[in-house]
């Protein structure tokens, strides 16, 4: 054989095994992403669903505790100030640390603060302090995401942002357990007991300012990582043309690419999640009037519940690829609204373990399977070209309406009692069917290449 002429087989490329495939998932760059993702997912609950429980064992009235859950809406309006984490360096900490790695410090050293900040505090003697901790935990979070999002998409090549987003959202939903039900064990356990009193401060402070230690994972993963390299962005002609280009461009390419079908496109992302949303605020408030122990809601809806949210998103996702999207949305929007209703059967029962199981079941898994087949619609409509600045807007719009609505939820239940509430946040989903009937119609323009 002539030396010269290699064989085929001397060009092919070697097969990938899969163990060398795994591999990836002990590289440095994801391992960091585990940990950077248990930090992100740590703040969601402390200042909505788990705060709610806080408050309303120490007595807060529901109409307050519906209205204090539009500290959420930080998380909705975060595409406001992407721009400056993108580009706006920090005095001092930049030249040390790099631009992402500055604002992941800066936003978590804002968390740790606002948390200690709420553990520090009694919500029966200081509801404003706990407030405006909340507040600005919610901000930080907020904007540790932005930033975190650049981190993850800068640290590795295309190959590997699959692996990244998969130990990212491992560690954000252990974080979601942790933040759930770890602070209801570590109150239980920090109660005194045989006090005559049944709600004692002392027990959730305790829980809180662990809460804010557990941030420390996050702070030590961003100071012995190393910055990604930074990406070269073209200057602006002028600061018109900066907002132009950042916050108006990718709208209105969404607007021109689906014209007339906008509005209703739009539409169905600002209510698709309603039914959940609004009914979401006044669980935990609804479990303490139940009498359902820390324990017992800690091991149902923030472990188990979690755990069948990953069964329905496996699940949406598999038949969004067998059935298509569209079809999966729709079925998605039923279950989400028809599970609610369990939740005034539920209320019925009084203090009935089994029962909560199967509902917290049935409406985790309902919540799965829209999430997933949402997410994939989502990115549909996105243009490659402003993908990221679109997602951001359209997720940030799915959030404001029933963020806002959600406000008012204590005040109905005050009104008019779970039962009626919980029927209602289901027939908020009727409306939601038409609008996914309608789109499904929708052709799907093909985006611009430049």
């Amino acid at each position: 054989m002539n030396p010269q002429s290699p064989t085929l087989a001397t060009n092919a490329p070697a097969p990938v095994r899969w163990i060398d495939t795994l591999k990836v998932y002990r590289e440095p760059a994801t391992l960091r992403m585990l940990s950077l993702g248990f930090s992100a997912g740590l703040p969601l609950l402390l200042v909505l669903g788990t705060l709610g429980f806080w408050l309303r064992e120490a007595g807060i009235d529901r109409t307050t505790i519906g209205y204090l859950s539009w500290v959420g809406l930080a998380y909705g309006f975060k595409w406001a100030w992407a721009p400056l984490v993108d580009r706006l360096p920090i005095p001092i900490l930049t030249r040390l640390l790099g631009r992402r790695r500055s604002w992941l410090l800066l936003a978590q050293a804002g968390i740790m603060l606002g948390l200690f900040g709420m553990a520090s505090s009694d919500p029966q003697l200081a509801l404003d302090r706990v407030v405006w901790c909340a507040l600005a935990v919610a901000f930080c979070s907020a904007t540790q995401d932005i930033a975190l999002d650049a981190f993850r998409i800068e640290s590795a090549n295309t190959e590997r942002q699959a692996a990244l987003a998969a130990a990212y959202q491992t560690g954000y939903r252990l974080a979601m357990i942790w933040a759930g039900a770890g602070v209801l064990w570590i109150a239980a356990r920090a109660e005194v007991a045989g006090a005559v009193v049944s709600y004692q401060p002392g027990a959730w402070q305790t829980a809180y300012g662990v809460m804010a230690a557990s941030m420390l994972v996050g702070v030590l993963t961003v100071l012995l990582s190393s910055e990604p390299a930074r990406r070269i962005l073209p200057p602006a002609r002028n600061a018109r043309a900066w907002l132009r280009e950042v916050l108006v461009e990718p709208f209105a390419d969404f607007l021109r690419r689906y014209r007339g079908q906008a509005l209703l496109i739009l539409a169905l992302i600002a209510t698709y999640r309603i039914s959940d949303v609004v009914m979401g605020i006044m669980a935990n408030p609804f479990y303490v009037d139940m009498g359902y122990t820390k324990d017992e809601v800690a091991a149902v809806t923030k472990v188990f519940g979690v755990i069948m949210t990953l069964v329905g998103a496996f699940i949406g996702g598999v038949l969004s690829m067998r059935l298509g999207v569209m079809r999966v949305l729709m079925l998605g929007a039923v279950l989400s609204a028809a599970s609610n209703l369990l939740f005034a059967w539920l209320g019925t029962r009084g203090h009935d373990l089994q029962a909560l199981i199967w509902v917290v079941s049935a409406d985790n898994l309902a919540g799965g399977v829209a999430s997933a087949a949402f997410i994939a619609y989502l990115s549909s409509l996105t243009n490659v070209n402003y993908s990221a600045t679109q997602y951001a807007l359209f997720s940030s719009m799915m959030l404001l309406l029933p963020k806002w609505l959600a406000g008012f939820s204590g005040k109905f239940v005050d009104a008019y009692g779970y039962s009626q509430f919980f029927t209602s946040t289901a027939l908020l989903g009727v409306p939601v069917l038409l609008l996914v009937a309608l789109a499904s119609r929708v052709k799907t323009p093909a985006a611009q290449s430049e």
